[in-house]
């Protein structure tokens, strides 16, 4: 099983909004972003000044339905 790899969460954003995702608004430390495709998809990033948890990152990929082994291609 590969690893997934740390990434930063303004990296995070840029592979998102190269996937045709575009940001719909922001509250407060948080990125609301949706698809210009599937209106009914949804994903918030967390901008806070830490890097991501995996867990977290593995669920923001899910919901823009990415795979980790798009991460490992980058």
């Amino acid at each position: 099983m590969s690893r997934v790899p740390s990434l930063k969460r303004k990296e995070l954003l840029k592979l998102l909004l190269r996937q045709g995702l575009f940001v719909h608004h922001q509250k407060g430390s948080h990125i609301v972003l949706k698809s210009s495709i599937d209106p009914s998809k949804r994903i918030t990033v967390p901008m806070h000044n830490k890097d991501l948890k995996i867990k977290t990152l593995l669920s923001i990929l899910k919901q823009a339905g990415l795979t980790k082994t798009f991460l490992l291609g980058k």
